[in-house]
């Protein structure tokens, strides 16, 4: 394979392997998104259990009332502890996408670096080449200055 056909392929791993990090960083920030929804919705479930029962009521309730306020309650804490777990979840999902994506980029810089190395050493081949003809043309000149 010639160092152009390497060059285009090294070019094209690098090309998806970035494509590779915006995705993983944009189901990332949707992780994140959905984290402060839950945060979001923990804090409005808790303001809802400290605002309900026997916290929350300022004059004596009834049996019945007050019975039903504290079920409520129960209920409404039971559903911010199931939250708590399924943030919790959550949370190491994003430990697991964030650990992909950092490893996506590593594997996207390595990549970019072996492409700069081939197209330096391309550049460099190049360049050589472009010595030696004129070096060669130069020795040629020199020597039918010498013939005449």
């Amino acid at each position: 394979m010639s160092k152009h056909n390497t060059i285009d392929s090294l070019g094209t791993l690098v090309q998806l392997r970035s494509t590779q990090v915006e995705r993983l960083q944009r189901e990332l920030a949707s992780q994140e998104a959905t984290r402060v929804r839950y945060q979001n919705n923990l804090q409005r479930l808790t303001s809802l259990a400290h605002g309900s029962g026997a916290s929350g009521a300022s004059v004596a309730l009834a049996p019945a009332l007050a019975l039903n306020c504290g079920a409520y309650k129960q209920d409404v804490l039971a559903l911010a502890d199931s939250h708590r777990v399924d943030l919790q979840l959550h949370e190491a999902n994003m430990a697991v996408a964030q650990r992909r994506v950092h490893e996506a980029w590593a594997k996207r810089e390595l990549l970019g670096k072996v492409l700069e190395r081939a197209q330096d050493a391309l550049a460099l081949d190049q360049e050589r080449a472009t010595r030696k003809r004129e070096d060669d043309i130069a020795t040629q000149s020199w020597m039918a200055g010498r013939a005449a």
